[in-house]
């Protein structure tokens, strides 16, 4: 559960990475994918063959892949190319903390793409009940544009914090009460992402999309639901260390009476007074007397205890920990906990601060390669390694834009489908079973073939990934590690690669090789189901 911090590993995070993800080798030999740690091919003298290295193919250092890697949806020589421009790694990261100064007009274009975003609240309600566009069917278009924003976006950081915020404060999609005010609510987020805590914590929770997901806004001082007080201070701020009581998850409740949205006729958002429960209320160490009459005056004692939740030290820490969990190791230090935590009370909550904090801190140096991609990010690193690019979609099914949500039912994950209000879990243990690795291995032999979707797409030509003909073997994997993984070759990957295409090491590609006719796509798909790619 993403609100609770899991139990103390029995064994170190590297070594339960090893054997949870999967090991390059597994197309070589014939099956979709095998388990890491499992034997590959050895050379005949039973020694792993050696990487040629082929150096035009520049990649970054390890500590700036590794910064690429958990602040970015996934490396491709675009993202390192502008990496390089921006004067390295740091500066790319520092450079992205202000996304607004980043152009980014494809990724801006792409909401018109699918009708049924951008649409009024009340205009989504009346394409659900008209039958002209369900409220899933509306979702599910939703769903597509954050695939698609996670891929091509230049605002990277903006993208994985969105990601991380939104499933902090998490509303499920498709949801029958609060869909035609989801996108406005990715928008909220989006607008706050970067920012100050404090900022979008307010924003959030009293946004209709919340409201309704909660059913706060049937809530009344005559007829309180709890939904939403008690979510606030166990999932989205102090959480249960808290040691919040019962009485505090009602007098939460009580404050937050009065905000109401019509949701079966208008849509419209407003506040009533009437509704608003009057009178003293103390959640933990915050008290107020709640005797305003006017809307401004009721609306100011949810801000003050927004804003006072938002500061607390719980929060803090439950921020921190959970930031922590999702850019360090699924098991983070409680002194990296701490140090991140004090850092966000400081600067007032302020997110950049904290963001700075975290990747200057030794833990997050230390933690290469120790956190598994989801498969959603398994996806959209997948398709932005292979360059695969879409184009508009003709409203065909089997369109590349509308297909990318089938891919990842297929891996075990829609974006913002989870059923709860906690959000999906963050460790690699919710996303290691034997169905998501086979849906994943599935997913990158078709795309490292361009096997589908096969509309609305372009895929990289088999002979784009040699750089020059008659190099060795060795060399051009050298160079596919670099485009593909942001890494030079190991002795493992090519004696993986080898085994894949029945290669030698020393063999000369040529145009008319069979990796280049035909077994390109068994290369490419034993380097994305590799460990180098499926963590990150």
């Amino acid at each position: 559960m993403t609100g609770a911090q899991p139990p103390a590993p029995a064994q170190s995070a590297a070594l339960s990475r090893r054997g949870l993800l999967a090991v390059a080798g597994a197309a070589a030999a014939g099956t979709t994918g095998q388990l890491a740690g499992a034997p590959t091919a050895r050379a005949a003298t039973g020694t792993r063959p050696q990487p040629m290295p082929y150096t035009r193919t520049p990649v970054p250092d390890p500590d700036a892949r590794h910064l690429i890697n958990r602040f970015s949806c996934g490396f491709s020589p675009g993202l390192f190319a502008g990496v390089r421009r921006a004067g390295g790694a740091r500066a790319w990261f520092t450079d992205q903390l202000t996304p607004g100064l980043i152009e980014d007009d494809f990724a801006g274009q792409l909401v018109d793409w699918f009708p049924h975003l951008g649409v009024s609240p009340q205009r989504s309600l009346e394409l659900d009940r008209s039958g002209q566009a369900a409220g899933w069917e509306q979702m599910a278009d939703f769903a597509r544009w954050t695939l698609l924003r996670r891929m091509y976006s230049r605002r990277q950081l903006q993208e994985v914090m969105v990601d991380f915020w939104s499933n902090l404060l998490h509303i499920t999609a498709p949801e029958g009460k609060s869909f035609p005010f989801r996108f406005g609510y990715d928008k909220t987020i989006r607008g706050h992402a970067l920012g100050r805590f404090d900022d979008l914590l307010a924003a959030a929770v009293t946004h209709p999309a919340m409201l309704t997901y909660l059913d706060n806004d049937i809530s009344t001082a005559e007829a309180p639901n709890e939904n939403l007080g008690r979510e606030l201070l166990e999932l989205h701020t102090v959480g249960r260390a808290a040691r919040f009581s019962e009485a505090d998850v009602k007098n939460s409740t009580l404050i937050l009476t009065g905000w109401q949205v019509d949701r079966h006729r208008t849509l419209a958002q407003s506040y009533s007074v009437t509704d608003h429960y009057h009178g003293p209320v103390r959640v933990l160490g915050f008290s107020h007397r709640n005797d305003a009459r006017t809307v401004a005056g009721c609306k100011a004692v949810t801000n003050a205890y927004l804003r006072y939740l938002a500061h607390h030290p719980a929060t803090a820490q439950r921020v921190a920990y959970q930031l922590a969990v999702r850019f360090v190791s699924d098991y983070p230090s409680s002194e990296l906990v701490s140090h991140l935590a004090g850092v966000f009370r400081s600067s007032g909550t302020d997110i950049r601060a904290t963001l700075r904090a975290l990747i200057n801190h030794p833990e997050f140096a230390a933690s290469r390669g120790a956190k598994v991609r989801t498969p959603i990010e398994d996806l959209v690193a997948t398709w932005r390694a292979l360059g695969v690019q879409v184009t508009r979609p003709s409203g065909r099914d089997t369109d590349a834009a509308y297909a990318v949500l089938t891919m990842v039912d297929v891996m075990g994950q829609r974006p913002f489908d989870w059923p709860r209000p906690d959000g999906f879990p963050d460790t690699a243990q919710a996303w290691t079973a034997d169905s998501r690795m086979l849906g994943s291995f599935k997913i990158h032999h078709n795309s490292a073939g361009g096997w589908g979707p096969t509309t609305g797409v372009r895929y990289a030509s088999y002979a784009s990934w040699v750089p020059e003909w008659n190099l060795p073997f060795a060399m051009v994997v050298d160079h596919i590690c670099r485009k593909l993984l942001g890494r030079r070759s190991t002795p493992r990957l090519l004696e993986a690669a080898c085994k894949a295409v029945d290669a030698t090491p020393r063999e000369r590609i040529g145009r008319d090789h069979r990796l280049v006719l035909w077994r390109m796509q068994q290369l490419l798909q034993v380097l994305l189901d590799s460990p180098e790619h499926m963590s990150r």
